[in-house]
């Protein structure tokens, strides 16, 4: 089963011969290994570059155990370098190198050599790759499948597929198993083996059942506006737990270092600058999700949101919450202030889309409650209310277009429609 990523791929074959080290990174079992030995290693074939300059590395594999001493990696890839040619040294879990980082820079000033590499998110996060490739380094970020990418290798109509890619998320090792029961089984096993390890040993935490149930709150409560002093109350009076909001603003951070979770920030779309007050998080894999809360809590409106989230971050959007205030006044004069979610401000560039995340609407007032938003916005960007049912694109007199979830999905040109 061959798995098309067209759009990381493109992003590494644009970034060839940069003169920057191109680092995959996301999600662990998000499908960056066989990004770089499966997919670019076989467009460099098909490019005429032969194998013998085309040097891969799994230092995760035992066998190559010696390898991940920086001085010996070192010698082991000159040695492969016999001539002139470019040669595409691509490795592998990088982060099982002591001083890799020197390991990297030795390439940079090497014409013929071209570096590519992964790492796992205990030891290789995104606060990891600011500090210390500032300049150098090109990053690319794999998120799980998206579901275009999902129905790519299902054969069901894509309402059935829906039901699936909501419930187990779109990890690559998902789409191979046969039975929910093997989804559920490997979704709850890389979550307390894999992900939770890597955060404690990362951190050095030593309250991991007090990480657990911060998480498990984020889980249902995902779409829910928050904040550490929130949280902090919520931890207080629900789970008779005491837990400061530094400790939670720490654990918050460090599920979003991880590539976990990602945060969601409020804007105020008239005043035009951002409120730090309260955030919304959304998972990265929303089958991850349902296992942390033992897929007890299905509510399909508020995963529709989050994966509707998740798609506009894999599309390449800037994606914010915004916030719309609305003023009237009273029969007395007295001035009234409402203010109106919008679910997403997408930013790509000079593009921008404000999009609710609806599920149905099956009355006029739930028409009238979801555009309420959008109409209060005085700009000319486009609106967009996207719905669960299995509708053609329509517009309304406003300018409002309403588009079914699964085009969305799989039409990413209807945003222009």
């Amino acid at each position: 089963m061959v798995i098309k990523r067209d759009y990381y791929l493109n992003q590494l074959i644009a970034g060839r011969h940069n003169g920057l080290i191109k680092i995959i990174t996301g999600l662990r079992r998000s499908g960056k290994s066989y990004l770089l030995f499966k997919l670019f290693a076989q467009y460099l074939e098909g490019q005429g570059v032969s194998q013998d300059h085309i040097i891969k590395i799994d230092l995760e594999d035992r066998r190559n155990a010696e390898l991940r001493n920086p001085d010996v990696l070192l010698a082991h890839i000159d040695s492969r370098m016999q001539d002139d040619k470019m040669y595409y040294i691509l490795l592998d879990e990088v982060q099982h190198v002591p001083e890799f980082e020197d390991v990297l820079n030795s390439y940079l000033k090497i014409d013929n050599a071209d570096m590519y590499v992964t790492g796992s998110n205990s030891k290789f996060l995104s606060s990891d790759i600011v500090t210390e490739f500032r300049g150098r380094g090109d990053q690319i970020h794999v998120y799980p499948l998206s579901f275009a990418e999902f129905m790519s290798v299902v054969t069901r109509h894509p309402i059935e597929a829906w039901q699936d890619y909501y419930t187990y998320g779109g990890l690559p090792h998902i789409a191979t198993l046969k039975t929910n029961q093997k989804k559920i089984d490997y979704l709850k096993e890389l979550y307390s083996t894999v992900y939770i390890r890597d955060i404690v040993e990362r951190y050095s935490i030593k309250g991991v059942s007090e990480l657990k149930e911060l998480i498990q709150v984020i889980a249902s409560s995902i779409g829910s506006p928050t904040n550490p002093n929130k949280l902090a109350n919520t931890f207080k009076s629900l789970k008779n737990v005491s837990l400061t909001n530094k400790t939670i603003d720490n654990y918050l951070t460090y599920l979003c270092e991880s590539f976990m979770t990602e945060k969601a920030i409020r804007y105020n779309i008239k005043g035009k600058k951002y409120i730090n007050t309260l955030s919304k998080y959304y998972f990265t894999d929303i089958g991850v999700r349902n296992a942390i809360l033992d897929f007890r809590q299905q509510e399909e409106n508020h995963i529709m949101e989050n994966i509707i989230y998740n798609e506009l971050k894999i599309r390449g959007f800037q994606v914010d919450v915004g916030v719309v205030e609305h003023r009237t006044t009273d029969k007395d004069g007295k001035t009234i202030r409402k203010q109106y979610e919008v679910d997403f401000v997408a930013n790509q560039g000079s593009q921008r889309y404000y999009i609710q995340s609806a599920f149905i609407m099956p009355t006029d007032a739930k028409k009238r409650q979801e555009s309420a938003s959008l109409l209060n916005i005085d700009d000319s960007f486009k609106k967009i209310i996207i719905v669960k049912d299995y509708i053609q694109p329509k517009r309304n007199e406003n300018g409002i277009v309403t588009i079914g979830l699964i085009d969305f999905l799989l039409k990413p040109e209807l945003l222009n429609w």
